[in-house]
């Protein structure tokens, strides 16, 4: 018996379980910290980055949650797929 993962359903249960927790669409700089995990500089790093999808709301800059999860659920597939 195969398991199959229906990405779209998985994506769009992670995007609501992350904007009840957090109550927000976008995520800045600081709930990137939390949810991941990971330190400032790393985040800020990730921001910046040209793959990673940050929209700018005047001097700040935040991702939204489903440009958040889309990303990281593509990421992992794609890391999955070459180390595996």
């Amino acid at each position: 018996m195969q398991n199959t993962i229906n990405l779209n359903e998985l994506i769009q249960s992670e995007v609501n379980r992350i904007s009840l927790k957090y109550g927000k669409d976008f995520l800045d700089c600081e709930d990137l910290i939390k949810i991941t995990g990971l330190g400032r500089d790393n985040v800020r790093n990730l921001m910046r980055s040209k793959t990673f999808p940050t929209t700018k709301v005047g001097k700040r800059q935040v991702v939204s949650v489903l440009n958040f999860v889309t990303w990281l659920t593509l990421n992992n597939a794609q890391s999955e797929v070459q180390n595996g």
